[in-house]
């Protein structure tokens, strides 16, 4: 297992097919990465309480923290976090104990709270907050601190989202074929 990698209370991370993590982050317990995802340096994916779902070409980029809610008396079930397919997560990102569906944009410094839910097909701007508990409906670029929808997307915007995927499995590939890489 790679030093990126770590193992906690006897449970380790799980990969998918041509996964790249690397070195300079960290991803701890249950955590599972999807096909061709991808986890970029400073990123800190801890599943050390709950469990991480993240799936195929999704990019967790540079400084990101995704995290969930434990379990508690102030919240029985405690939240997961669960990231679909073909998401891209910006610079700097938290995301924590919320869940994500497929083709979405996470604007770098973006905030994800607690038992929040983004569906398919969103804009989350950079620097936007998405408080506890908000749901997030599907079409519309969302902004703003407490995060609101700011307008439709456009096709072009709903075209983007396979294509930065795209852009990041290619990217990711680079580095795997990198002989320095691990």
């Amino acid at each position: 297992m790679s030093s990126a990698l770590r193992s906690f209370n006897g449970v380790s991370p799980r990969l998918g097919e041509r996964v790249f993590i690397d070195s300079a982050s960290v991803v701890i317990g249950d955590v599972e990465l999807g096909d061709d995802s991808s986890v970029w340096p400073m990123t800190v994916i801890r599943g050390d309480m709950h469990r991480i779902r993240i799936g195929a070409r999704t990019s967790v980029q540079d400084g990101s923290v995704l995290h969930i809610t434990h379990a508690s008396d102030f919240n029985p079930d405690g939240f997961p976090l669960t990231v679909g397919d073909d998401v891209t997560i910006g610079h700097k990102a938290i995301l924590h104990g919320c869940t994500l569906g497929n083709r979405i944009l996470v604007g770098m410094g973006s905030i994800v709270m607690d038992g929040a839910v983004v569906e398919d097909e969103v804009i989350i701007a950079a620097g936007a907050v998405v408080t506890p508990g908000k749901h997030l409906q599907s079409g519309y670029v969302y902004g703003g601190n407490p995060a609101k929808p700011m307008r439709p997307l456009k096709d072009k915007e709903r075209a983007f989202f396979s294509y930065t995927a795209g852009n990041y499995v290619k990217l990711k590939d680079r580095f795997l074929a990198e002989p320095n890489v691990t």
